[in-house]
């Protein structure tokens, strides 16, 4: 199914969406994409990371020692030494950062309950004006400077506040403004494997009319399963009301 112009439609059309496309992604994780001691739920996020976030240690521990219970996977996850994530940009940078988080999916380890990994779809409110995309871009660096690995899916074009994207707004803020969006493909997929020095930005640039690619959700430094994007826009997307499925397909609305 390609992707559509969401542009066509309200936010409140699009949220209405997203709400589906974000529960469909966490059922999908939960039945049987995550190892066993894994899981992930849909949450409201506070402020920069809410109290419940704040409460348990972050993935490499307050001083950058081994938190303990939360280890390697045992299995069901991929080695980027013996497959790399394909993408059409792969950048590095080595990062002492800011950033925050908000309506998302949370990837947790049942050792300890702790976080390792966010799932973002950004909505028009996250670009609508200065503060919201101020705020998103902070909360993804300070996410990544937290040791948690993220995937954000962007199906809304650059505007004033990110002319390369979202990644290149972010990109910008941890590393330098190295990155240029292509003009043919406007919207952004990217996945950020946030290691102890490194961060890695698997970066799929995409347009209106394209198929979802598979996109990495790292679960550990080294280590990710794949995210049918695709697979799970299509569900979300059976769940839009007729009449304006057949708006955003470009034909007269019901």
């Amino acid at each position: 199914m390609p992707i559509h112009d969401w542009t066509r439609v309200t936010p409140g059309i699009y949220h209405h969406f997203h709400q589906k496309w974000i529960g469909i992604i966490a059922d999908t994780l939960n039945a049987g994409l995550l190892p066993p001691e894994y899981y992930a739920l849909a949450e409201q996020l506070a402020g920069d990371f809410g109290p419940d976030v704040l409460a348990l240690q972050t993935f490499f521990g307050e001083s950058g020692s081994d938190p303990g219970p939360a280890v390697e996977p045992a299995g069901g996850t991929i080695a980027v030494a013996t497959r790399p994530p394909r993408a059409r940009f792969v950048a590095q940078t080595e990062m002492a950062s800011y950033t925050r988080r908000q309506n998302t999916i949370i990837v947790r380890h049942s050792g300890g309950d702790r976080v390792v990994a966010l799932v973002e779809v950004v909505s028009p409110g996250n670009k609508a004006s200065r503060n919201p995309f101020r705020t998103f871009v902070q909360k993804a660096t300070s996410a990544l400077d937290r040791g948690y690995h993220l995937l954000i899916a962007d199906l809304f074009p650059p505007g004033e506040r990110d002319p390369q994207g979202i990644h290149g707004a972010i990109w910008e803020r941890i590393e330098d403004d190295s990155y240029h969006q292509p003009d043919d493909k406007p919207l952004t997929v990217v996945a950020y494997e946030a290691g102890p020095e490194l961060k890695t930005a698997y970066v799929e640039p995409v347009a209106v009319g394209d198929e979802l690619p598979e996109m990495p959700l790292f679960l550990w430094p080294g280590q990710y399963i794949k995210v049918p994007l695709e697979a799970t826009y299509r569900q979300a997307w059976s769940s839009v009301p007729l009449r304006w499925q057949r708006v955003l397909e470009g034909q007269s609305p019901v």
